[in-house]
């Protein structure tokens, strides 16, 4: 009895200590995208005070102030805030679902099926903002549906879904390279710009589904958190332990899919973000506990961040995706050598 009695105290104390742990990287997580979006409001090519930027959007009328607060750099920042917030979250369900760092949506091809349908809709079609959007979903969920149909077989397999998902990424990404070849050269350049994954332009009217899509289906994926934990063991243990596995799989896939395309939609594929949010998150927070929300955080501090250096670090301004995609390349590089060395590969 006593011996039991000191397993459950240490049992206690670890559990304890990670969410002590939980609590102060989420703390400094939230603090710090506090943080740059005050930046993202203030910096551009004049620099506004605080009182100035706050009194702009309660409406106060500050000649030179309130247009490009408003009407420029709020949108921008909250299509960074949420984007990002949904990539990190997407990615990390299918890493984690999928035990697998390499599988996130950009991986998968989930991305690059949103993408073929945006840049056809551009060069072909010449179509407005809102149907590239809803174009952009559609074709996200069916890029997803084909990949789960073809992947199940008898029983779901993750390597057959990953290997999949390559294979499709590889094709689509052809389209989207032959639909440019054959695109006239004044629809080139929009393409490029919304391929490029880029927070200009962003307009408060086009936000609305991406702000539902985060929050509705982030509490949604936190209510089955520690399922998504218990699929990180193994089919066989999850069921084992009273999991629904193909329900849970199905629930969490779709909330996935969802924030991904809508994210996409909105501000087109930014490079790496669901790539680097959740092994971030694990790194930062420990093991044993549900990231979601630290590794939405981490997406958005990262967006935030690529789109700061990106508009200022350059005599040149560049996309925020161009900027992750400088950031999360090398560390896809170490990744794949470190699992080259482990055997994984």
């Amino acid at each position: 009895m006593k011996n039991e009695s000191i397993e459950i105290n240490f049992i206690r104390s670890g559990m304890q200590k990670r969410r002590r742990r939980w609590l102060l990287v989420t703390g400094i997580l939230t603090l710090s995208t506090s943080f740059l979006c005050c930046l993202m409001l203030m910096l551009g090519n004049t620099i506004y005070p605080v009182n100035e930027v706050v009194r702009s959007l309660f409406g106060e009328q500050i000649q030179g102030v309130t247009f490009a607060v408003n009407t420029i750099r709020f949108p921008r920042m909250l299509a960074g805030l949420f984007a990002g917030f949904a990539f990190g979250v997407a990615g990390y369900i299918f890493q984690t679902m999928l035990r697998n760092p390499l599988a996130n949506p950009n991986v998968l091809g989930i991305t690059s099926g949103s993408s073929v349908a945006a840049v056809f809709c551009i060069t072909v079609l010449h179509s407005n903002n809102t149907v590239v959007s809803i174009a952009s979903v559609i074709a996200g969920l069916a890029t997803v549906i084909v990949m789960y149909l073809l992947s199940k077989g008898k029983a779901f397999s993750i390597g057959r879904l990953i290997l999949i998902g390559i294979g499709i990424q590889a094709m689509l990404d052809a389209v989207i390279s032959y639909l440019m070849l054959i695109s006239a050269q004044q629809d080139i350049s929009a393409a490029l710009r919304w391929l490029s994954g880029s927070l200009n332009g962003s307009q408060l009217t086009e936000l609305p589904p991406l702000m539902i899509a985060v929050l509705i289906l982030t509490p949604v994926a936190i209510m089955y958190g520690k399922q998504l934990s218990i699929l990180e063991l193994g089919e066989q243990t999850a069921s084992s332990l009273g999991i629904s596995t193909d329900k849970t799989r199905l629930i969490l896939i779709v909330c996935a899919v969802f924030l991904v395309a809508i994210a996409t939609a909105t501000t087109g594929p930014i490079a790496f973000i669901s790539f680097l949010a959740g092994p971030i998150a694990n790194r930062l927070v420990g093991v044993g506990a549900s990231n979601i929300i630290p590794a939405g955080l981490v997406g958005v501090n990262i967006v935030l961040i690529a789109d700061l250096i990106g508009q200022f670090a350059f005599e040149y301004r560049f996309p925020v995706g161009v900027i992750t995609g400088l950031i999360g390349a090398p560390y896809l590089i170490y990744l794949l050598i470190k699992m080259n060395r482990k055997g994984e590969l």
